[in-house]
This record gives structure tokens, sequence and C-alpha cells, in this order.
């Protein structure tokens, strides 16, 4: 029997260690992490990073662009497209996901109402009063959807990068590494093999004058790593937020008649590109622009050509 204990004891000890010393340097965020150019904004979850771009006064066309990115990479992925939106007339409103980025991670239940009540709340924060044009990037897909379909005379127009919401599994994700307690000792110790950025970016280089190279995205994306709950906020995700079957809610919001662009990549290794052929059964209307060799990142390997085609979606929609 004693021995038993003493072997007991050393196995949990063996499992321990490597959580703790992934977990022991990580702080909680606070007001003065944040960059500069950003700001908090006070929502009813906890505290989230937005920041505004704005477009020369004598450009603007009046209209607001809110970006809406997805699972694990923060506002930044954005930074390639901003400056062509700008230039377009249009304000461009960003922000982190709580648990992401430079917000704040709250100990709650990240399902699809975290998300869509925290874009409502944020728009509402910043006194935004007209429709707004929001633009999600893979799980920022079903985010953007998710909020038109409850907020359609909010919604002036819908563009999705790579949506998520028509997988049969999702990679690397099995139903023992997410149950309680085996899930957070799971997703801690093996995090670079399930969120590591070589997973999540599929690309190293792109020619594209506008694209993040890879220094800069793992620097961005090493950032938030610092802060405790951006793990937990994903295991969250993954267990209360469905983003593998949206086909309903894609559904009903075709219904609505909302404009409707989508950019995608034909290689994409995350989100692959025959879901392009479900999400037009569920939009007919929608326009797809379907880029040849483009992977998962062309948000941000591919931000011109992806860039140019929403802008001519969006003035048509104005």
């Amino acid at each position: 029997m004693e021995s038993l204990l003493i072997t007991t004891v050393v196995l949990l000890l063996v499992l321990y260690l490597p959580y703790f010393f992934k977990t022991v340097g990580l702080k909680k965020i606070k007001r003065s992490d944040i960059p500069e150019e950003g700001d908090w904004a006070k929502l009813s979850d906890g505290n989230i990073f937005y920041r505004w771009f704005h477009p020369k006064k004598e450009d603007s066309n009046g209209e607001s662009i809110v970006l809406v990115h997805g699972f694990s990479t923060p506002s930044f992925v954005w930074g390639g497209l901003i400056d062509n939106f700008c230039n377009a007339g249009f304000k461009v409103l960003v922000y982190d996901h709580f648990g992401r980025g430079f917000s704040e991670r709250p100990s709650t239940n990240y399902d699809k109402e975290l998300y869509v009540r925290s874009l409502k709340e944020l728009i509402d924060d910043q006194e935004i009063e007209s429709k707004v044009h929001l633009i999600g990037y893979s799980m920022g897909g079903p985010i953007v959807g998710y909020f038109a379909e409850k907020y359609p005379k909010l919604t002036k127009s819908m563009s999705l990068i790579a949506p998520a919401g028509f997988q049969q599994a999702m990679s690397g994700v099995n139903s023992w590494t997410i149950k309680p307690i085996i899930g957070e000792w799971f997703w801690h110790v093996f995090n670079n093999r399930i969120y590591g950025v070589g997973r999540m970016s599929e690309t190293s280089y792109s020619d594209d004058p506008l694209s993040i190279n890879e220094k800069e995205f793992l620097e961005n994306f090493n950032k938030q790593l610092l802060f405790k709950g951006f793990t937990e906020s994903l295991l969250s995700t993954v267990r209360h937020f469905n983003l593998l079957d949206c086909r309903r809610m894609y559904k009903d919001v075709g219904n609505l008649n909302i404009p409707t662009f989508v950019a995608w990549g034909k290689i994409d290794g995350i989100v692959p590109y025959n879901s392009s052929k479900n999400l037009k059964e569920c939009i007919p209307h929608s326009e797809l622009l379907t880029i040849e060799e483009g992977t998962h990142d062309i948000t941000y390997r591919q931000p011109t050509e992806v860039g140019s085609a929403i802008i001519n979606f969006l003035i048509k929609n104005i």
C-alpha cells in the first residue's frame, strides 16, 4: 500500500511539473500592458482592447467597418488591410476577443453568446449609430453571422474570409483532450501542438508588399502568451462554441439578403475550400473570390488581393 501511494505521488508530481513550468511565469494582463495606440472598453464581461483607424477627413464616406478576427490570432492579423480600407474612405474598428491579444481573460464560457454580446456592446460603447460593415476571418465568420442574424438592422454587409462552420472535425482536437482537468493540463503542456504558430500559419512568405512577414507575425502572436487565460479561452471556445456546423445560422442569414462577400484560398488546410460550396448553398447571393494558391493565411499573406476585392464589394453596398 505504501509503495502504491509513493508511486501515485511521484506520478502526479511528474505530470504536474510540466504544467507548472508552462504556467508559473504567466501574469494577469493590466491596462499598462496594452499599446498606447489603443484602449480598453469596459464591457459587461470585462475590458476589451480596441483601436480605431480613420481616413483623411476629406476622403471619409462616413461608413464604418468592424474587423472580427479568428480563433487564436488577434487583431494584428488585419495589419495589411487597414490602410487600404481607410484610403477608400472607411473608418475601421479592430478589437481583440476576450482571452486574446490585449483584452482581459474573464473566467466564463467562451460561447457564441459571449462573442456576439461583446461585439454588440463594443459597437454600443463606441456610439456607432449607423449600420456597420462586418468583416470576419475564420472563427470571425460565424461570429459575424450570428451577430447579423440577431441584429440585422445593424448590419450593412458581411465579408467572410475563410469562414468556419462547415467542418466535420477540428484538426488536432480529440474529445478526451477537452475533458475537465485533463484539458487544462494537456492544452498547457502541449500548447505548441495545439495552437502553436506553426499550426496557425500555413505559409512563411508572400511577395505581397503589404503582407505580414513571419518574424513580425511571430513577435505579435507571442505577446499574448505572456498573460494568464489565453489557453483557457481557446479551450473554453472549443468546449462551448460549435465552430464545426453553423449551417442553420448561415441559412437563416442567407434569407435576410444581407450583402455578402466571401474570400477563400483554394489550398486552405485549416478551413477547406470545398466548404465554399456549402456556404454558397446557404447564402446563394454571396460573391466568392477564390485565391488559387491561397492557404488559410490569405488575410495577412495576400492582403492586397483580398483587400481590393472587399473594397470593391463595400463600395457597391454603401
